[in-house]
């Protein structure tokens, strides 16, 4: 179903949300028969607890929403969404008031609880509508739940589905409708365009690999999105246990939330120079994969030694990274499903990212609560440099030891960003590993809303 607000509230059935405080105060203002009913059918007002309120003929005339206590809702990102799964169908429009703070989350969370991947099997959940209360603005809410639809719909695809080839046009579809340019560079062309490691990472695979190259905006500052386009992660001749092996169809999802954000930033019409730089392969095993202890040269010149082809993301931007600083961009980011030591450090639900700049990690902190799209800095601690120079070569891919997994990766990065004014990377799980209100099991956008908001700051926009 599209992610849209109910286009009118005159058929729409008032919804009352009520805490469980709350729900005295609100019974002694309704008439006996409503009091009677709500007590009569045990409704509490808990966390995502819905009751429907008959009128005389029998027919629903209102409807209640349980919102918990605060503590309830400190654990839940979008409480209203579990009442939108809930409801009977129909459209609802808010009938009592929410807190400032809340109404625009819970808005998005209703309209993100509609989102179901179809594309195999119908798994459209049934959502009731909600009328856009008063103080949001519904057009932009609507785009940020597209954008969000976009990225889960590519990390969802699996590979035989979304290798680069489908990657490269599901983003040239992306181009075509904002007007933005792209240009791809595909095989062996980018050894002659000098981006020799995504190259090298790729060329195992059935399907050739790229670097998608898309440009929107005249004017403004430059903002460069480098996105991870591993459409699947076999490890490569390192091969990966089946387990790990499971959900690799998502190592794209760097890709994904960047395409995602991408879409945001182009619908919303912000005044900025954008360019996202996807490089799109597969990480396959055949006769030319690149081998452990292999020493690669990347596009600035750095040799990297390969001490575990399973370790191919960073390899893949690096060059790109290398591409997009060259045009000293005013903000360089990178979004990817690099490391499983991110995952250990903050769990699934959380985007770690590292930066330099501390006015740009101010405006991610404060803008990560208002957006919904919770990060944290992770430090980019220059005493591990050391652990990532191997002596044979400039760069190790793949340090040895198991410590500081993430800052390792995201210190790797860094070396390629000379030239960006400024730069963070982010380190997303992009998946969310069980079903949650507004927040279905699969795909998932991590960072995008928060570096959304921060970027008015940030740009000066």
């Amino acid at each position: 179903m599209p992610l849209t607000f109910a286009s009118s509230d005159t058929d729409a059935l008032p919804l009352f949300v009520l805490e469980p405080d709350g729900l005295e105060p609100w019974l002694e203002g309704q008439d006996d028969p409503t009091r009677q009913w709500v007590k009569a059918s045990g409704f509490s007002a808990g966390m995502g607890a819905t009751l429907m309120l008959p009128g005389p003929d029998g027919t629903p005339r209102a409807a209640l929403a349980g919102y918990g206590t605060a503590a309830q809702r400190a654990r839940q990102r979008f409480v209203l969404a579990a009442a939108a799964t809930a409801l009977a169908p129909g459209d609802y429009r808010l009938a009592n008031d929410l807190p400032d703070d809340r109404l625009e989350t819970e808005a998005l969370g209703w309209l993100l609880a509609g989102y179901g991947f179809s594309r195999y099997h119908d798994n459209a959940p049934s959502c009731a509508g909600l009328v856009a209360p008063a103080g949001v603005d519904a057009a932009r809410l609507e785009i940020l739940a597209a954008s969000e639809a976009l990225t889960r719909d590519l990390v969802n695809t699996p590979t035989n589905d979304m290798g680069p080839a489908e990657l490269e046009k599901s983003a040239r579809e992306l181009a075509g409708a904002f007007g933005a340019a792209i240009e791809v560079t595909t095989g062996d062309s980018l050894l002659q365009a000098n981006l020799p490691m995504i190259h090298a990472v790729g060329r195992a695979a059935e399907q050739a690999p790229r670097l998608i190259d898309m440009r929107w905006g005249n004017s403004g500052p430059k903002l460069t999105l480098v996105g991870k386009g591993v459409c699947f992660d076999t490890g490569g001749l390192n091969l990966k246990p089946g387990a790990s092996m499971g959900l690799m169809k998502k190592d794209m999802g760097g890709a994904a939330n960047t395409l995602g954000l991408a879409r945001m930033i182009m619908a919303l019409g912000l005044p900025v120079q954008l360019r996202v730089l996807i490089p799109a392969v597969e990480n396959a095993v055949s006769g030319n994969s690149f081998r452990p202890q292999d020493i690669l040269t990347a596009r600035n010149g750095m040799t990297v030694e390969i001490n575990n082809t399973d370790a191919e993301g960073r390899l893949v931007l690096a060059d790109a990274l290398v591409y997009g600083a060259e045009e000293a961009p005013d903000l360089m980011l990178s979004l990817a499903t690099l490391t499983g030591a991110a995952r250990v450090a903050v769990g699934p639900d959380i985007a770690p990212f590292f930066t330099d700049d501390e006015t740009l990690a101010r405006a991610l902190a404060d803008a990560a609560g208002q957006a919904a799209d919770p990060v944290w800095r992770l430090p980019f601690h220059d005493p591990y440099e050391a652990l990532i120079e191997p002596g044979i070569a400039d760069l190790d891919n793949a340090p040895k030891g198991g410590f500081a997994g993430a800052i390792t990766a995201a210190l790797f990065l860094r070396r390629f960003t000379a030239g960006a004014k400024s730069y963070a990377h982010f380190d997303i799980y992009s998946w969310q590993p069980s079903a949650a209100p507004g927040r279905s099991k699969g795909g998932f956008g991590q960072g995008g809303r928060a570096i959304l908001a921060a970027l008015p700051k940030v740009l000066g926009l």
